[in-house]
């Protein structure tokens, strides 16, 4: 089931930046990546990580996403050969910002 899960997630994930890039209008989208995908245990809910390369704009770019999210479903469902298409929730992936913090208290550490 893990493998279905995790095909599924990968499918998803490149479908919706194929979506974000080709078929939104939105000028803030155009520096959003998707970078991660996870979806739950029965594909009901698909949890979208995504980042933007001006972080100032990530939170806009998240709110932008979350309310495009029945145009990027319905557009998501014609490209999946899939039963249902889960629901989707953007998020910002502050992976970014935890290795920052991570990296810094190693660096006061070693000081």
């Amino acid at each position: 089931m893990a493998n279905k899960q995790e095909r599924i997630a990968t499918l998803i994930q490149k479908n919706i930046t194929d979506i974000i890039i080709f078929e939104l209008k939105n000028p803030i989208m155009r520096l959003v990546s998707v970078n991660s995908c996870d979806v739950n245990h029965d594909f009901s809910l698909a949890k979208v990580y995504v980042s933007h390369l001006d972080v100032r704009k990530i939170n806009d770019a998240v709110k932008e996403l979350n309310s495009a999210k029945g145009f990027i479903r319905s557009s998501l469902s014609r490209k999946m050969d899939t039963y249902k298409v889960p629901e989707l929730v953007f998020i910002k992936d502050d992976t970014y910002e935890r290795a920052q913090r991570i990296e810094s208290i190693i660096k006061d550490i070693n000081k």
